[in-house]
């Protein structure tokens, strides 16, 4: 039996942020992608996220415009509101 994998296709979104920074487990919680603060404190230190490229496992990081945030095949590119 032979077994096919592709990686799934990466995206690009653009966030955009009013604030100075956002913490990376209320990112989480307002993109949707975790529905509890608990749920986003288990993806962080499961290593499935990742900032500017790196895994990060501190759940109280402060994202920045100027940051990516990459989860689940996306990458979420953080930028501030004018």
């Amino acid at each position: 039996m032979r077994v096919s994998v592709r990686p799934a296709k990466r995206r690009e979104e653009t966030v955009y942020i009013n604030t100075d920074f956002i913490r990376l487990d209320g990112f989480l919680k307002f993109k949707g992608i975790a529905e509890t603060g608990g749920q986003a404190k288990q993806f962080i230190q499961d290593g499935i996220v990742k900032v500017n490229g790196e895994v990060c496992t501190s759940r109280g990081k402060k994202i920045r415009a100027g940051d990516t945030v990459s989860v689940f095949s996306v990458d979420y590119k953080i930028e501030y509101e004018n």
